[in-house]
């Protein structure tokens, strides 16, 4: 069907008369009627009462019209929509695990503003199986997450774009009171007080499988607090409570300034790639990866 027919259909409303119509429509009353006539053909329904000497607007038509201005009104939203379409100041939605949410994405963001500058963010934290789930129900159009290097990629098809953003790593600090019972040689007593995080959780399960000390309450002498958000670790290691793990990115400005010093030496450290995925159709998405690949290499 032609959209002006919609026009001309609204406007024979307006006028209640097919020779008023015609002519606010600049063509000839005959042509308005076999206009009028081909829009009842792709409807299926005669929306005029054609009588010897008269022509009726029928009340179903009537009784429509709000439908049919609200229909012309998307249609020509919609159009408006694709001819200006703009990459750079869409709104694209991220869902993050917790860490990376605070450790990495406000720099993320930085990077893709000074490129994109109209660009907007919906963000959207959880732990990685329920950003996973948001991710793939399409409730958001980007992942940000931590990979390890033991367990790999996520499972996702051919359709899903895969970028690197960079690489963290988890580490053991210790802070408040108890920066001062660690030694010339980097170690603390193995009875330390150590903030935990619970084996189900991501670092837990990592930290696990990985027999770190003081990750776990498995792996830990004196566990006084569990707890499986980073920012929280970190917080409680900050006042004395114990020593505990996260990530580099969320702990060296205190490591630098002395609140907190890094027990990597003695008790190692465990890689993380922060990585993006993204369905390969969404130009908005792509757009972005794209700009932080730039960044990145």
């Amino acid at each position: 069907m032609d959209l002006k027919f919609l026009d001309d259909v609204l406007v024979l409303l307006e006028e209640g008369n097919m020779t008023r119509a015609a002519s606010r429509r600049n063509i000839t009353q005959p042509a308005f009627s076999r206009r009028i006539r081909a829009f009842e053909n792709w409807l299926g329904v005669e929306v005029l009462e054609r009588g010897a000497n008269s022509v009726e607007i029928s009340q179903a038509l009537k009784a429509n019209e709000p439908e049919m201005r609200a229909l012309v009104s998307r249609i020509a939203d919609l159009r408006g929509k694709i001819a200006q379409f703009n990459p750079a100041s869409s709104t694209i939605s991220i869902a993050a695990q917790h860490a990376p949410f605070i450790s990495t994405l406000p720099d993320m963001i930085v990077h893709a503003k000074h490129h994109l500058p109209a660009l907007k963010f919906r963000l959207r934290t959880g732990n990685l199986r329920d950003c996973v789930t948001l991710f793939l129900r399409g409730d958001v159009n980007t992942l940000l997450c931590y990979e390890s290097e033991n367990t790999g990629p996520l499972p996702f098809g051919d359709t899903i774009r895969r970028e690197p953003w960079g690489v963290d790593y988890l580490i053991p600090v210790i802070g408040g009171s108890r920066r001062y019972t660690v030694k010339d040689h980097g170690k603390i007593p193995h009875d330390t007080p150590s903030v935990v995080y619970p084996e189900g959780s991501y670092f837990g399960e990592f930290l696990n499988s990985a027999e770190r000390m003081f990750g776990t309450s498995a792996f830990s002498n004196n566990p006084v607090c569990e707890s499986a958000f980073s920012s929280g670790v970190k917080e409680l290691v900050l006042n004395g409570i114990g020593v505990g793990w996260i990530p580099y990115s969320m702990a060296h400005r205190e490591i630098e300034n002395g609140s907190l010093i890094s027990l990597a030496n003695s008790l190692g450290k465990e890689c993380l790639k922060v990585t993006i995925y993204t369905n390969k159709d969404d130009e908005i998405s792509n757009t972005l990866l794209d700009v932080w690949g730039a960044i990145q290499h």
